[in-house]
């Protein structure tokens, strides 16, 4: 039987695995200067979890999740998203008793039973950022700037920036009211889920792709926000306009979570698709107390590296290479390939790129395959050099040799990989 990977997922190879890397060095680079700590968390946890704070209504916890019993008949998830096993950690680990506001960030899979397309995929993977414990709207606004610079800085051109408020229970329970005056006279017109959520949780009706024509009109959450809210959200625009990011304010971000309150944001680009958002997030200052925490306010984003990744290949962004092989040490006798195997260990012990023939091949041969793995120098130990105690170097590409005391071999290569450093 032929095996291939399951539907929805990717074999991330050599050439393609290190554009991946550079993407997220950068992320963590980013993170570094926001002064964000990295926070790894299991890939499945109980299903209850998600239930609980991502939202019993969201299409991710009725449709999407990867649910399953473990041995102990206890039901499991893996996790769809970041934020919730963040917080869970953050609760579970009384982080919220340390002196300072916690600063997180995670890269990592997420999994969600998606019809995979352009831009979805049933393992997918997030750049994630939370700050828990503070409630200052120039929180949301870093926040928000850590994603702006991040698409900045891995090259992309045309990453918007779309911003909303979704208020507090206070002001969504009258919005709702509002929602559902709207929505009375087409209710019947909605898709079956629209309509399951016109009295459970009629807002979330805003975020569906299907029934997006009947929302022409739709009245604004903004114009139900209490003085609170209103205020939060002016402050969170002000910071946005002192740091220099252009921003829309959009109505109908709403976000596919249950757990955000107040500052809710989106960031936008062409190129996917049908699909135009790349990454996302918001504020949630309720979710701590829901998971059984001491409550406390947060706010954080997701980026979907997929897209990103596919956004730089659209845009034919070039992603600098990998540092290539070193130095590739070749030989034509057994003797001296055993020399070779304990010189290769000593150069990789002094942090040099090195590599040899593992398959008892022809010196041409090894050769070529110095030149395949792009290696700067091409080593060269025959019998003759053997006898007199020497190696052979030389440059790739050049014709010119040098010759080398084999006890000053690793030495000399050190210093010509300062030099190049320096």
């Amino acid at each position: 039987m032929k095996y291939q990977k399951p539907t929805g997922t990717q074999d991330l190879l050599p050439g393609k695995v290190e554009k991946w890397q550079y993407v997220e060095n950068i992320a963590r680079n980013i993170c570094r200067r926001f002064n964000f700590k990295e926070i790894r968390t299991p890939i499945f946890e109980m299903t209850e979890l998600f239930k609980r704070g991502v939202g019993e209504t969201t299409d991710i916890v009725e449709k999407e999740m990867y649910t399953f019993q473990d041995k102990g008949d206890r039901s499991m998830t893996l996790r769809p998203e970041g934020t919730a096993g963040v917080v869970r950690a953050y609760v579970e680990n009384k982080l919220y008793g340390e002196s300072e506001i916690s600063k997180l960030f995670y890269i990592g899979p997420m999994f969600r039973y998606e019809r995979p397309q352009a831009g979805r995929y049933r393992q997918l993977h997030q750049f994630g950022v939370e700050v828990i414990g503070s409630a200052d709207p120039s929180v949301d606004a870093e926040v928000i700037a850590l994603g702006y610079l991040f698409y900045k800085e891995i090259g992309l051109q045309g990453v918007t920036v779309e911003i909303n408020s979704v208020g507090n229970p206070t002001s969504r329970a009258a919005y709702s009211l509002e929602i559902r005056k709207f929505l009375a006279p087409i209710k019947e017109k909605l898709c079956s889920d629209c309509q399951s959520r016109y009295e459970r949780n009629p807002m979330r009706i805003l975020d569906c792709k299907e029934d997006q024509s009947y929302f022409h009109g739709a009245p604004s959450i903004l114009d139900s926000l209490d003085l609170e809210c209103s205020s939060h959200f002016e402050d969170v625009k002000f910071f946005l306009t002192e740091m220099g990011i252009d921003f829309v304010v959009n109505p109908r971000i709403v976000r596919g979570l249950d757990y955000y309150t107040q500052t809710a944001f989106e960031y936008k680009a062409q190129g996917i698709g049908t699909i135009d958002t790349v990454g996302g997030g918001g504020r949630y200052n309720s979710l701590v107390g829901q998971i059984g925490g001491e409550d406390q306010p947060g706010v954080g984003l997701g980026l979907g590296l997929e897209r990103a990744l596919i956004l730089l290949e659209k845009q034919e962004v070039v992603i600098p290479q990998a540092d290539s092989l070193f130095i590739y040490l070749a030989s034509d006798t057994k003797k001296a390939d055993k020399e070779i195997t304990s010189l290769v260990f000593q150069l990789r012990s002094e942090h040099i790129s090195a590599d040899k023939d593992y398959k008892g091949r022809k010196i041409k041969n090894q050769f070529k395959s110095a030149e395949r793995l792009g290696a700067r120098y091409l080593a060269i130990l025959g019998e003759k050099e053997l006898l007199n105690g020497e190696i052979s170097l030389k440059l790739t590409g050049s014709d010119q040799r040098e010759t080398i005391r084999l006890e000053d071999f690793v030495a000399v290569m050190l210093n010509k990989l300062k030099g190049m450093e320096g």
